[in-house]
């Protein structure tokens, strides 16, 4: 399960978490009539579990991106009829962005490319649909840009890596037979 994790990526999956977690307290602890584009209709302390759970993911991106970017866009479509109209984008355009690079370095050919990114664009549809801050699909206008550099960011780092030739590890004088 932890096969192929990396320090990087359990710092990125912290991050998700706490960005989860604090929208969720956020969400819970809104005052009544606080300044939303719609009425909060939910305040369940289940929303902490459950945003935490869209986030977890994010730590398999290197073996299993497209898998993490589907049960991510799963909990938050579960989320919908569970919760209502909450705030979900503080969180969750993030980790899209997060998905978004991950598909331009870890998700292969270019099929699985736009199988990505598609699925990066469900993920933020879902995030929106329902999202009190936003009022709907209208925090697209920063969620697609900010995926579409982290993408951009992804491919420019990968075709660096790819050019970094691979130095031997130990030196010629350091082999023995």
């Amino acid at each position: 399960m932890t096969h192929g994790i990396r320090p990087s990526d359990v710092v990125l999956t912290l991050v998700s978490l706490a960005l989860a977690v604090l929208i969720a307290v956020e969400n819970i602890t809104a005052a009544a009539g606080a300044e939303l584009a719609h009425p909060l209709e939910s305040r369940s302390v289940l929303l902490v579990p459950v945003f935490a759970l869209a986030a977890l993911p994010i730590l398999w991106r290197r073996r299993h991106v497209l898998l993490g970017i589907a049960l991510s866009t799963l909990v938050l479509a579960a989320s919908i009829p569970a919760f209502g109209w909450v705030t979900r984008c503080g969180f969750a355009l993030p980790l899209a962005a997060f998905f978004a690079y991950a598909v331009a370095r870890f998700a292969g050919p270019a099929r699985s490319q736009l199988i990505g990114l598609a699925a990066v664009l469900l993920l933020q549809l879902v995030t929106l649909v329902q999202d009190a801050s936003t009022g709907g699909l209208g925090g697209l206008v920063l969620g697609v840009p900010a995926a579409a550099l982290a993408y951009g960011a992804g491919v420019a780092v990968e075709k660096l890596s790819a050019r970094r030739p691979a130095a031997p590890t130990l030196s010629v004088e350091h082999v023995h037979a």
